[in-house]
């Protein structure tokens, strides 16, 4: 790639006026274009995407305005190029079509268009926030939960099917009772084979209990407001600290239904004239946070939910059924999974503590 000079162009210091640049983040290493005032390219070059070269590389710069895609790297990033007093435009990734439909795509045009489209309208970047450092490390521990539960699923499966090619099974039970007590009715040689198995099981098994106390000690200390989330019966430290540090602020939804559109729970659109199909929901945002909202969803509904005006709103909806039906309620109310989503909002926010027990905020 060919570097433009850093400094002097025709005696003239390139960095005077107003700067926008262009970042392109990789895993080892990062492009970037400087645009002037007038939009003209003062320099393109590459760093190490590595803290050290961002404060040295734009830490001799002017503020500026910088764009990127959001990514793997795009937290720390943005937090440390903001520390040194830019402007961070974070875009999300899937809605820059430019680039994403691109066919001639690669590091040094990526900058230049991320570069362009933050000169012209940060709007056309369908800009994101990032959660805080803090909020980013506790949600890291949920997230380390949930994959020490998938690991645990798995092994389990495995057992259940690998003792079934024998003509035999390991009696059900709740995946946290899974042990190598489950295997005394099985023949001498399955017991042996499946050993080292279930001890790993009963391994994850420890280190998810030890998880889970750590979330309830961060919900009471460090998150007291997920003490009100709680009230709903079926919400737990985990659903609701979840919920608490991926919204994070719940002031910048201006309406109560935008939680809902920001975990991706609001159905599709793609009117045309007197045509509206039904589409499904987006499913766009923390898909871990919709899974566990859906698992909330399941208990109030199921057999052990509390009876309240959220339950038989729910169940009402579960007993119509049929494709018409829910195309109306998608274009007029809220999905109950949804509604449940909004429910922790209105309660978040505040109001009749009562009432929004009742979901009567909604």
């Amino acid at each position: 790639m060919q570097k433009i000079s850093t400094m002097q162009t025709s005696g003239k210091n390139i960095f005077e006026g107003q700067l926008t640049i262009g970042l392109d983040l990789g895993d080892r290493s990062s492009a970037y274009c400087v645009l002037n005032a007038a939009g003209e390219i003062v320099l393109e070059h590459k760093l190490a995407t590595t803290p050290e070269a961002m404060k040295q590389v734009f830490g001799s710069m002017p503020r500026c305005r910088i764009a990127m895609e959001t990514g793997t790297h795009s937290p720390w990033v943005s937090r440390l190029l903001t520390t040194l007093g830019n402007e961070v435009i974070v875009g999300h990734a899937q809605k820059v079509r430019l680039i994403t439909k691109s066919r001639r795509k690669d590091d040094r045009l990526d900058a230049r268009t991320l570069a362009r489209l933050a000169r012209i309208d940060p709007e056309l970047l369908s800009p994101v926030k990032h959660r805080s450092a803090q909020a980013q490390l506790h949600l890291t521990e949920i997230r380390a939960r949930a994959a020490l539960v998938s690991t645990r699923t798995a092994l389990v499966n495995a057992a259940r099917g690998l003792v079934k090619s024998y003509g035999e099974r390991l009696r059900k039970c709740h995946t946290q009772q899974v042990g190598r007590e489950m295997t005394g009715e099985l023949s001498m040689g399955l017991r042996e084979a499946l050993k080292p198995l279930l001890q790993e099981v009963e391994s994850l098994n420890e280190r998810i209990q030890e998880y889970d106390q750590r979330i309830e000690k961060m919900a009471k200390e460090t998150y007291p407001e997920t003490a009100l989330l709680k009230q709903v019966k079926g919400v737990g430290d985990l659903i609701a600290t979840a919920y608490v540090l991926t919204i994070e602020d719940p002031h910048r939804f201006r309406k109560s239904r935008d939680a809902g559109c920001f975990v991706g729970l609001q159905p599709g659109r793609r009117n045309s004239g007197e045509s509206e199909p039904q589409m499904r929901i987006s499913k766009e945002g923390d898909e871990y946070l919709r899974t566990l909202l859906v698992q909330g969803a399941h208990y109030i509904l199921g057999p052990f939910g509390r009876d309240s005006d959220l339950r038989r709103w729910g169940q009402k909806l579960s007993a119509r059924g049929g494709k018409n039906w829910q195309h109306l309620m998608n274009r007029e109310h809220p999905t109950s999974t949804e509604r449940k989503s909004l429910h922790y909002e209105c309660g978040w926010k505040g109001g009749d503590r009562a009432a929004w027990l009742n979901g009567k905020n909604l």
